[in-house]
């Protein structure tokens, strides 16, 4: 029986991980973390019984050691808690589903452990890339791409690394606003941009798919996860989310994935890799699709992908300074402080502010996200 791990436990892919392990009961969770939602902390301890949780506040530990003090669980709190539960001895994966640059100290202490990453935390990889995957590789750990996206890649390499990659096609939904031109999005409310066409996800990604941030983000991920050029790397626009991503060898053959929106299909397949498993829900019927289309990406009203292309060729921190950007910009957007093209402002201006570093290390990464946080805060 496998043991795993979920950072990030009460969020969108954490609660929909812990529905694929109560699917199949043969994987066994011993260590959960969250922010601060300890009621459904609380639902998922008692149905789950892992041995240690965390979360990060020291109040919220104390009221939720109080209401289970009915069972042998351990708890702690804060970034202490979170290396507590990456690091724990009898688990053998560790699903990093948790959102921010919180996520990248607890991966890099569980790589040096030699436990497998299934990874569905962007920021990791945008940010420390250049620090995580070569460390990956020292200790040879696994690193299993969780994005439905990133994922899709993965299994169309399946069998194919020896073969040499000409391109990865990288799909887009488009989002809630895809063909509107930005005079069109001069008065979009957040519950407009809520509105995500296919895909069920945690309020902060579902923004960043309306922006196209997230597919920049993605785009970063993918450069570090396969190993190829950022011009190797092309968006699709793919309104029916029904191709997941697809990959273009030297040959020209391309090798795509298919399947319907649901995240469970990718979090499995990462879970039980090399090897699948049957899964409920709705399977793919194309004779009900009829039609697959597909546009190029428009960089000029949708700008955050463009931005996201520019701070990656620029390299060192400005990636961080990029979703460091987003994060709070998209906060502010939530909670109603800002209109939704200043989101995109608040980057660019993030990006030209921040000093560069060439090759920054954990510390620099976390200060640098920090002088972001307070350039916007001074400003907005």
């Amino acid at each position: 029986m496998k043991k795993i791990a979920i950072l990030g436990s009460t969020g969108s892919i954490g609660t929909q991980t812990l529905d694929v392990v109560f699917e199949h009961k043969d994987i066994e969770v011993v260590g959960l973390a969250c922010g601060g939602n300890i009621r459904l902390l609380e639902e998922q301890i008692r149905k789950f019984h892992p041995k240690k949780v965390a979360v990060w506040e020291e109040k919220d530990a104390l009221s939720l050691k109080s209401n289970i003090r009915d069972l042998e669980v351990s708890v702690s709190y804060g970034m202490d808690g979170l290396l507590e539960i990456a690091t724990m001895d009898e688990m053998e994966i560790l699903v990093t589903a948790i959102v921010g640059m919180l996520g990248i100290r607890p991966t890099i202490a569980a790589i040096e452990k030699g436990k497998t990453i299934a990874l569905a935390n962007k920021e990791t990889l945008v940010t420390a890339g250049h620090i995580i995957m070569p460390l990956a590789k020292e200790k040879n750990v696994p690193i299993l791409p969780v994005d439905s996206e990133h994922s899709a890649i993965f299994q169309a390499l399946n069998g194919e690394r020896h073969n040499k990659i000409a391109k990865i096609l990288l799909t887009a939904s488009g989002g809630p606003f895809r063909g509107k031109k930005l005079e069109d999005l001069q008065y979009i409310q957040v519950e407009d941009a809520l509105k995500h066409p296919n895909w069920s996800m945690g309020r902060k990604i579902t923004i960043d798919s309306s922006t196209l941030v997230n597919k920049g983000l993605e785009v970063m991920e993918a450069k570090w996860l396969f190993g190829v050029e950022l011009e190797q790397i092309q968006v699709v626009v793919h309104p029916q989310s029904v191709i997941h991503s697809a990959v273009e060898f030297e040959d020209g053959a391309v090798i795509a994935q298919l399947g319907t929106p649901d995240m469970r299909l990718p979090i499995q397949y990462a879970l039980y890799y090399p090897n699948r498993r049957s899964l409920s829900g709705k399977r793919l019927n194309l004779f009900e699709i009829k039609n697959l289309t597909f546009e190029e990406p428009d960089l000029e009203t949708f700008c955050g992908l463009a931005l996201a292309y520019e701070a990656m060729k620029k390299g060192g921190n400005i990636p961080t300074a990029f979703n460091a950007a987003n994060e709070r910009a998209v906060a502010l957007f939530l909670n109603k402080k800002i209109n939704y093209l200043e989101i995109t402002d608040i980057i660019a201006a993030s990006m030209e502010h921040a000093a560069f570093i060439s090759n920054p290390n954990v510390d620099e990464i976390i200060s640098t996200e920090q002088e972001v946080y307070e350039f916007i805060d001074s400003r907005w």
